[in-house]
């Protein structure tokens, strides 16, 4: 009896020792559960159009979606969205599929699924070619979700943005200007730059200068008015589309780009009637 106390004893420590990787193991897992858990989404009454559960998406947030036997559920993706792939962590006892709805545009891919029993649980990551779902997909025996689908906040606000933009370039520099309220005698010399302006004109308040469209793909140049002196002050302007927007009237201006090889293309005011030379 001794000897066995003994060598249970000796053989404790081993065993605590044995032990300890596996509660290292569980406490280095308790940040996945925990994040898994805060990243989960579940299904909430007010989120339901009719039968389908509309998520707003996010990445790496894990959708939960509520199945059962005999029963599929539509898992619907954005219009237009082309599947890549799907895996699941049970193939097994869950059945997955896919197939389509509507053509062109509005063509849309579902993944069906369907498990064999109540009580299981597995995950499933579905990428196309815009993003990737996660899903947490359990089973109960009679109640299942029919479908569900997302909206994508962030397609949103680019759209929005995308129409912004269009709606700006599309608007007309100044508003109110009659044609014959334009004057056309300003002379553009120096450098010739690829920013180089093709014209600059002014309506008695406001002086327009006309850039290329690559001016909205390349560093833009600043302008300074140049006085009688010939010393050189910045002025503010606006930028509209390809236009800078100078609120006043000047005789002479320059747009300055660079520091040890600096560009300059002057910009002067001539008398009317007097011939336009463009300059080299």
């Amino acid at each position: 009896m001794t000897r066995t106390l003994a060598a249970a004893a000796l053989l404790a420590p081993c065993l605590i020792l044995a032990a300890q990787p596996a509660e290292a193991t569980t406490h280095k897992t308790t940040p996945v559960a925990a994040a898994n858990r805060a990243a989960t989404i579940e299904p909430v009454a007010q989120g339901f159009i009719n039968a389908a559960q509309v998520y707003p998406f996010a990445d790496g947030a894990i959708y939960h979606v509520i199945t059962a036997p005999e029963r599929v559920t539509d898992i619907a993706l954005q219009p237009g969205e082309t599947l890549v792939a799907v895996a699941s962590g049970d193939t097994v006892r869950w059945v997955i599929g896919d197939t389509t709805s509507g053509s062109g545009a509005e063509k849309r891919t579902h993944i069906l699924v369907k498990p064999f029993t109540a009580g299981l649980s597995t995950n499933l990551v579905i990428t196309t070619d815009r993003r990737s779902y996660h899903i947490a997909l359990t089973s109960l025996t009679k109640t299942a979700m029919a479908a569900l689908s997302w909206t994508y906040p962030q397609d949103a606000l680019i759209a929005l943005k995308r129409a912004a933009v269009a709606t700006e370039a599309a608007a007309p520099v100044a508003a109110g200007i009659e044609v014959e309220q334009l004057h056309f005698n300003y002379a553009v010399s120096g450098d010739r730059p690829a920013w180089r302006p093709f014209r600059a004109f002014d309506d008695g308040r406001q002086t327009f200068i006309e850039f290329p469209a690559t001016l909205a793909v390349g560093e833009a140049p600043p302008i300074f008015l140049v006085d009688g002196k010939g010393e050189a002050q910045l002025v503010n302007y606006r930028v509209k589309g390809r236009f800078y927007v100078v609120d006043r009237i000047f005789d002479v201006a320059e747009l300055r780009l660079g520091t040890k090889h600096q560009q300059v293309v002057r910009i002067s005011r001539v008398a009317d009637g007097a011939p336009m030379r463009r300059g080299s």
